[in-house]
């Protein structure tokens, strides 16, 4: 709310609060409006970070998530902001109820930034904060977008938005195929199995095969509507192990490697990255994955590096060496799931093919990015 003082009644006027709003901004260095998404509400903080680095949560609010609520939040801000639409806009990943007013908010051209859950809730512990509403969540959003330089988000392209959900979709009618062929497994086991029970059970198997099939095909539609896709995915399918399917999960789940810079930021988005705890001589944890990332990568890399461990002589030797450094097949396993992300990577920037004679390149590029 702006106060204005040492003004008479009558003398009030726009061109006043013009000058103390240009005063104000001198001495606002970030506006941040933090959000906390609810299935149906918004509830927001709108903060600033001054000169003196001090941080101000001086509006709260609530409005409906959807789009009636997203322009009266608009206009709201356009109220109440100094910077005008630098403003920076920043909420948590919460499934997919954040989605439309981020694509909302990039539209009217206002910076966004998604932050990862376990961020907030790992910064929220450091603010001793002993209540937990969707208040105090909202204030602790404006006061992390605040405090640090954020990255904008960006909307998937089309493309890679259809291979992700395509991708996700598979994943699950999967998993789900799983579950039936192991009720299967246990019907026909028993002493007398129903008949009945077997048929609709089969029945349910063989829907979730021509879904999967349909899926695939849809796949191939979308790679053959965009032939700089379809290139990049064969580049990638060069790869040993990794297939069609390997390949577009990791361009989905990336955005075409849209805001990845580097190998070391693509791991970590993956939860790849090593975490190790040691202090002193007494606590000297094993290093490990993070597993802090998208499991989507993970999973989709798992068989590929199986794969590239029987079929390719310089993978089958790193995994050789750590499982004779270490004694732990898994873990030598996870290190090959990591060199075949990075390789995506290597070869999606140079544009090109694997070629196991080049092996000593990519392994070179590879350490100095």
């Amino acid at each position: 709310m702006i106060c204005i003082q040492n003004i008479q009644p009558g003398e009030k006027t726009k061109k006043d609060i013009r000058f103390y709003k240009n005063d104000l901004s001198m001495n606002v260095l970030r506006e941040v409006l933090g959000v906390d998404v609810a299935q149906k509400e918004l509830v927001v903080t709108l903060g600033r970070l001054n000169q003196d680095l001090s941080t101000d949560l001086f509006l709260r609010r609530v409005f409906a998530n959807k789009e009636t609520g997203f322009l009266a939040l608009l206009k709201w801000l356009k109220k109440n902001t100094i910077l005008g639409s630098s403003v920076r806009v920043v909420m948590e990943a919460t499934g997919v109820y954040h989605q439309r007013f981020a694509y909302f908010l990039n539209e009217h051209q206002i910076p966004v930034s998604i932050i990862l859950p376990n961020k907030i809730s790992n910064y929220m512990r450091t603010l001793s904060i002993k209540t937990i509403t969707d208040n105090t969540c909202a204030d602790a959003i404006a006061r992390f977008g605040l405090e640090r330089k954020l990255d904008d988000w960006t909307p998937s392209k089309k493309n890679y938005k259809t291979l992700l959900q395509l991708t996700r979709e598979r994943d699950q009618i999967v998993a789900e195929r799983v579950v039936i062929k192991n009720q299967i497994h246990a019907e026909k086991a028993e002493a007398e199995p129903n008949a009945r029970s077997l048929e609709r059970l089969n029945a349910r198997l063989r829907l979730m095969n021509q879904q999967e099939r349909e899926i695939k095909s849809d796949i191939e539609v979308c790679l053959k509507k965009d032939d700089s896709l379809k290139k990049l995915v064969d580049q990638i399918c060069t790869i040993p192990g990794v297939g069609v399917l390997t390949a577009v999960t990791i361009l989905g789940e990336t955005n075409g490697f849209e805001l990845i810079r580097s190998k070391k930021q693509l791991t970590s988005y993956a939860g790849f990255d090593i975490i190790e705890k040691q202090s002193g001589t007494s606590i000297k944890g094993k290093p490990r994955i993070s597993k802090k990332g998208n499991r989507h990568l993970r999973k989709a890399l798992h068989l590929p590096a199986l794969a590239a461990i029987r079929h390719d002589e310089h993978y089958k030797s790193l995994f050789s060496r750590l499982v004779s450094k270490h004694g732990v097949k898994m873990k030598a396993a996870v290190a090959v799931q990591r060199k075949l992300l990075e390789l995506t990577y290597i070869l999606f920037k140079n544009e090109a093919t694997y070629n196991p004679k080049q092996y000593a390149i990519y392994e070179k590029e590879q350490q100095l990015h």
